[in-house]
């Protein structure tokens, strides 16, 4: 995994600049700014060869940072950010949505993972319905844990499955059985917890049968929600070796095009409706029900605090981050001091085009407004790109007519080339 940013340094109690209280009041009386919560959860038991994320199989880090006690530092945590917001002088909000990722959340008892979902309600309090999910892997989730997550405020589980061929999941090492997959959704349902389920497509050896036999036995679980990203191969991962030294082969950017129009295909026949480029929401209707409320929260530009070891957190235009390693999260949080270790407010041009790269991906899309730059006569040339855009089947003509800009189905294949032209690239 890249090192982080160093970013500028953070104050030992984490107080954050003076125009974010200011921000996030002045934006109250408009459209008010949610607030979330992610929690990481750094344990897997094996490292898989394409995983890039902050993740470690040792079960004991040292204090604070092992399986068995990392709740303690999660729940620090907690306590430590109300103190910050507060004396940041940071309206109090209730959590929108939680969201426990990973590694394996699952890893750990269900009981830890309540009792961190508990201290943050009690410290933030939380909306009535919120979305509360956490990731799993299929093999970690039996009926007993499924019920005591629900019973304990969860409402969701995201479920790793990735393809439902054995030979792909060996490439990309996972743990679990196909088999294990239908199981695991069944425990979710009965427990009451909605389920999304997380595929990855583009890996080696994997034909174009195999992704529609994975897509057919992810539409027979009738998920709520699915996720579907092609495979990255990231440098510095094991996977990334592989491929530098032939023993794996690359990716085949054309052979991802056909699987996504595949998925396309599948999820649209089966009632799912895309609302981001690498994600389908069961919506039959087309009433906006099941999409990841917490994804959307990123999406918007909203409000998160990131707990855990190399979390990220953004309020209201500040971003920060947390000293990587378990044992040095763990350590600063013993001592009081905060385990951000960097921060940064990006300025105008760079927040512009973050809104542009993330907004582009959604059938939400962008207002056209957004995409113009403070430059003289920018307006006229994106205009002029929205035209060029819409003429070469990559936005739909008729959005752009509403002041909307949305990507048709070719459009997310080629959303870099949408981000580069609104842009000015």
């Amino acid at each position: 995994m890249p090192a982080l940013p160093l970013g500028a340094p953070v104050p030992d109690d984490g107080r954050l600049p003076a125009a974010v209280g200011e921000r996030v009041r002045a934006a109250e009386d408009g459209a008010a700014r949610t607030f979330s919560l992610y929690v990481h959860v750094p344990f897997c038991t094996v490292r898989c060869g394409y995983c890039d994320f902050n993740t470690y199989t040792a079960v004991d880090l040292g204090p604070g940072a092992g399986r068995g006690d990392y709740w303690e530092s999660a729940v620090a945590e907690l306590g430590f950010a109300q103190r910050a917001l507060e004396a940041s002088a940071v309206p109090a909000r209730p959590l929108h949505t939680v969201f426990f990722g990973g590694g394996t959340p699952t890893l750990l008892p269900a009981a830890d993972l309540v009792r961190i979902l508990r201290e943050a309600v009690e410290r933030f309090g939380i909306v009535p319905g919120a979305e509360v999910t956490t990731e799993a892997n299929p093999d970690t989730v039996t009926p007993e844990y499924a019920r005591e997550l629900a019973a304990g405020g969860f409402t969701r589980l995201s479920l790793g499955m990735q393809s439902a061929a054995p030979h792909v999941l060996a490439t990309l090492e996972r743990t679990h059985r196909p088999e294990s997959v239908p199981a695991a959704v069944a425990a979710a349902r009965d427990a009451g917890l909605e389920v999304s389920l997380d595929l990855i497509y583009g890996t080696a050896g994997e034909s174009l049968q195999d992704w529609r036999d994975t897509l057919h036995a992810a539409v027979e679980l009738a998920p709520d929600h699915v996720s579907a990203y092609s495979l990255i191969v990231e440098e510095g991962t094991k996977l990334g070796a592989q491929v530098a030294r032939g023993e794996v082969a690359d990716v085949d950017p054309d052979d991802q095009a056909d699987k996504y129009l595949l998925a396309e295909e599948v999820l649209g026949a089966a009632g799912f409706r895309w609302y981001e480029v690498s994600n389908w929401a069961h919506d039959p209707e087309g009433a906006g029900v099941h999409r990841a409320r917490h994804n959307v929260a990123y999406w918007e530009d909203q409000d998160w605090w990131g707990i855990g070891p190399g979390a990220h957190s953004h309020v209201a235009g500040v971003r920060f981050w947390n000293a990587k390693h378990p044992a040095a999260y763990a350590q600063r949080l013993a001592t009081g001091v905060t385990p951000a270790v960097g921060r940064e407010q990006p300025d105008a041009a760079a927040r512009r085009l973050e809104r542009i790269m993330l907004a582009a991906r959604t059938s939400e899309g962008l207002p056209a407004a957004e995409a113009v730059s403070d430059e003289p006569g920018d307006g006229e040339r994106v205009r002029r790109v929205t035209a060029e855009l819409i003429a070469a089947g990559l936005l739909d003509g008729r959005a752009a007519l509403a002041g909307r800009l949305v990507p048709t189905l070719q459009g997310r294949l080629r959303n870099d080339a949408i981000v580069r032209a609104l842009a000015g690239f």
